[in-house]
């Protein structure tokens, strides 16, 4: 998209569009402010609200507030922060919603797990099991929920121009069998299956490898047409999403830094495929 390009916005597609859509409409309206002048003495900042007024991020109350004083529009934003916050959770932590949202306007992801396979590369069953184990407790509708909108990302491979997607795991994830034989081999046979079909990249950190540029929790970077790079960190039962573009720089770094500790896409490819093979014949231990 050109820069400076107007993106139309349909309110009718869901919530976050709705709120969008009506924030720029009284932003444009009246005194005509631009989003500099709106976000001024705010820590927010301009690409910031861009991105809340086409429906790609949450406002947070504390804008939404702002938004609301210098528009004088009687706390509908603050109002409606609870309405976008519903409609972006659907059925993911609220604290991964926004980077949820996010993955469906990418041009590239790129993944680093260490400890789960990503949520992309899931099967259900895998899916069920994570969810399961992190929330013991929770209610089968809860679990069903999750798993349902865990799976649901992937549909982001089926647009006619899906972001470039590249995965490095470690290799500990395909060795260690959190499902029975019969569903590991049904993972690591699905994950080689999306990689090879959507034409993405695999990497495997063998365990032979002690130390590396990315000794920590799973990290995703994620690159747009028309908005700065942002990286995700997710730790348990939280996560931050990081756009100052010095650290989104220097995670860029670590993370180029961590492929080349990585086997090759083609090697890594067949390791996967040969463990699979292993739980299938029980040869795999684990």
């Amino acid at each position: 998209m050109a820069r400076g390009q107007r993106v139309e916005i349909d309110g009718s597609e869901s919530v976050p569009n709705f709120h969008g859509k009506e924030l720029r409409f009284q932003r444009e309206g009246g005194e005509g402010l631009t989003l500099e002048q709106l976000v001024e003495g705010s820590f927010y900042g301009a690409t910031y609200l861009s991105e809340i007024e086409r429906g790609r991020r949450r406002m947070p109350p504390d804008l939404a507030r702002q938004v609301d004083r210098v528009l004088k529009t009687d706390g509908y934003f603050e109002r409606g922060c609870e309405d976008v916050r519903k409609a972006r959770k659907g059925g993911h932590a609220e604290y991964f919603a926004d980077a949820a949202e996010m993955e469906r306007f990418a041009l590239t992801i790129e993944d680093w797990a260490p400890l789960l396979v990503p949520g992309l590369l899931q099967t259900e069953a895998y899916a069920r099991a994570i969810v399961r184990a992190a929330v013991p407790r929770a209610s089968d509708a809860y679990v069903q929920r999750n798993v349902t909108a865990r799976l649901s990302r992937a549909s982001i491979f089926k647009e006619e121009e899906p972001p470039a997607f590249w995965a490095i795991l470690d290799e500990s994830l395909i060795r260690r069998a959190v499902l029975p034989p019969e569903g590991m081999a049904e993972l690591l046979e699905h994950i080689a299956r999306v990689v090879r079909e959507t034409r993405s990249l695999l990497q495997i950190v063998p365990v032979t490898t002690a130390l590396h540029p990315f000794m920590m929790g799973m990290t995703r970077i994620m690159t747009f047409a028309d908005a700065p790079s942002v990286v995700y960190t997710e730790s348990l039962h939280s996560g931050q999403l990081i756009d100052d573009p010095r650290l989104v720089r220097s995670y860029r770094q670590s993370y180029d830094l961590l492929r080349a500790d990585a086997l090759p896409p083609e090697a890594s490819l067949a390791m996967v495929e040969e463990a699979a093979e292993g739980f299938r014949n029980g040869t795999d231990r684990g």
